[in-house]
């Protein structure tokens, strides 16, 4: 390698390489020291390229191994590779200089066992599918045009500007794009939340709900895609309402949402081209029907306007049809007067004979025949009278008994009032009895409660004078100038000085009734006199 090192600048001793001199210093190293290898991995991504060659990944868990095949090697391969299979491949590794990358170039290819990750996809996809989740049965109808299309995918790849590059092409339709992220751990939960987000839409809102979805991303390996094999986006891709159209990865891409959409499209552009015609078609074909339309009709009415030709010319002309009939109106004119004179002459005739039949005998036995049917009914005259004299009295027998019965029944009223009249009565007395006893009852209680009844027991009343006011101590009948004592029977008149009285004597005995209504009148006014003309009793409650 001393070749390949230049002479050292004054004061450096570290040589300096070109790019070439030091990738194919790598080259050698690596091919030196790694001649044939055998290589065991899961093959990832395969292309088969235009010219032949091969180009594919070997991969663990932890490392990707690009790989290569030319094209005169792939023909001697015992197996071709396919992604997902777990190989063993020989070859030789070198590096590829123009991208500074080593590579493994493959002689020879044998199978190892099914890879763990295709493993893992096809038990899935077993499990989903036993659920019913990939029926075909289950799957709806796309719309033919639909209003609004949803699309699921990056808002900053090309696949967006495909799709909508090829929506204006085809058919222009509102597009609404949920963004997510389309590769790594939050592809998955996002790609779930946003088919349900588009579901949960309502009809007529603010933001208009979807007639189809797309989910869409663009080609990659099986690890790029695997967040659209997630079991949490297939149930959301399986339980959507909206027919939903998976479009991940390129036509060899086969991922798990792929089963459950109700159309899967190769590609992301497919996609677009499945959810909308051309509109160019359309108008096109409406084009033809409206012509097809027309020559129809023309052509429909040209064959009835024929037909009605036809038959017009299998009809009789109308001079065919009405010379025969004016013929014979003609003869029936020529007919008619002839016939009218024969058929007044033959009425004439049968008017003579009939009249040489009326004359008196005729009129007699007419006559006779009249009297015998009068006297016949003279006959049956009376019989008929006596028959309406029967029912008539008939009738006034019945109209006789319903006046019995009303007679009846007028007395049977009469009676029930009788009792009714004697009831009240009885009712009558009875309460004034006892409002009677009711009223002695309150005059012997006023008697008893009066205050001659007090002056009976030996009290007496003193006035100021005659029928004065009430003196009720000895300071207001001391200087009182007159005194009036009202005893149980009768008056006296004194002067506080000691100077002779005098005596004024009134009824002892007062009446219970007149007392009664005295001492309600005393009640009611103190001031007022009792009835007789008696001293004022006033008021001792």
């Amino acid at each position: 390698m001393s070749d390949l090192i230049d002479d050292p600048r004054p004061g450096e001793n570290t040589p300096e390489f070109s790019v070439s001199e030091l990738s194919g210093a790598i080259k050698r190293v690596i091919e030196g020291e790694f001649g044939r290898v055998r290589v065991r991995g899961e093959v990832g991504r395969v292309t088969l390229a235009r010219s032949g060659h091969l180009y594919f990944d070997i991969k663990d868990e932890r490392s990707v191994l690009a790989s290569v095949s030319w094209k005169g090697q792939v023909s001697r391969l015992s197996v071709m590779p396919e992604e997902g299979m777990e190989v063993i491949a020989t070859g030789r590794l070198t590096t590829f200089g123009a991208q500074s990358r080593y590579q493994l170039n493959v002689e020879d290819i044998a199978p190892a066992g099914v890879g763990a990750l295709m493993a893992m996809l096809e038990k899935r996809r077993r499990a989903l599918a036993a659920e019913g989740l990939f029926d075909e049965a289950r799957k709806r109808p796309l719309p033919y045009l639909p209003e609004v299309v949803g699309v699921v995918t990056s808002p900053t790849g090309a696949v967006i500007r495909d799709i909508l590059h090829r929506l204006r092409d085809r058919f222009p339709r509102r597009v609404i794009v949920w963004p997510v992220v389309v590769q790594g751990e939050r592809s998955a939960p996002e790609v779930a939340a946003a088919i349900r987000g588009f579901n949960a839409l309502t009809p007529g809102g603010p933001v208009p709900r979807p007639d189809v979805l797309i989910v869409a991303r663009g080609g990659g390996s099986i690890e790029d895609l695997w967040g659209f094999n997630d079991e949490a986006v297939v149930r959301a891709a399986a339980e959507s309402a909206i027919p939903l159209i998976s479009a991940v990865g390129h036509e060899t891409d086969t991922t798990l949402i792929d089963h459950a959409a109700d159309r899967r499209a190769p590609t992301p552009t497919a996609a677009a081209e499945m959810a909308v015609p051309v509109r160019a078609d359309l108008a096109t074909h409406l084009a033809g029907l409206e012509e097809r339309r027309r020559r129809a009709l023309a052509l429909a009415l040209r064959q009835r306007d024929q037909r009605l030709r036809d038959l017009a010319r299998a009809l009789p002309r109308p001079d065919q049809l009405l010379g025969e009939r004016r013929q014979r109106l003609d003869g029936a004119a020529e007919r008619l007067p002839r016939a009218l004179d024969s058929f007044a002459r033959g009425k004439r005739l049968d008017l003579a004979r009939g009249a040489g039949r009326l004359g008196p005998q005729l009129l007699l036995s007419r006559l006779t025949l009249d009297a015998r049917k009068l006297d016949a009914a003279a006959h049956r005259l009376p019989q008929a009278l006596s028959r309406r004299t029967q029912v008539a009295r008939g009738q006034v027998l019945a109209a006789r008994l319903n006046k019995h019965a009303l007679q009846r029944q007028a007395m049977q009223e009469r009676q029930r009032l009788a009792r009714v009249d004697e009831a009240l009565h009885r009712a009558a007395s009875r309460r004034n009895r006892d409002l009677g006893d009711r009223v002695q009852a309150l005059g012997r209680m006023l008697t008893t409660l009066s205050y001659t009844e007090t002056l009976r027991r030996g009290f007496a009343v003193v006035r100021n004078g005659v029928d004065g006011p009430l003196l009720r101590g000895a300071a207001a009948a001391s200087g009182a100038e007159m005194l009036e004592i009202e005893f149980a029977d009768g008056r006296l008149l004194a002067r506080p000085d000691g100077g002779t009285p005098t005596a004024s004597r009134a009824t002892a005995e007062p009446d219970v009734k007149s007392g009664a209504k005295a001492g309600a009148k005393s009640a009611s006014n103190p001031k007022s006199k009792p009835a007789d003309g008696g001293p004022d009793q006033g008021s001792l409650f």
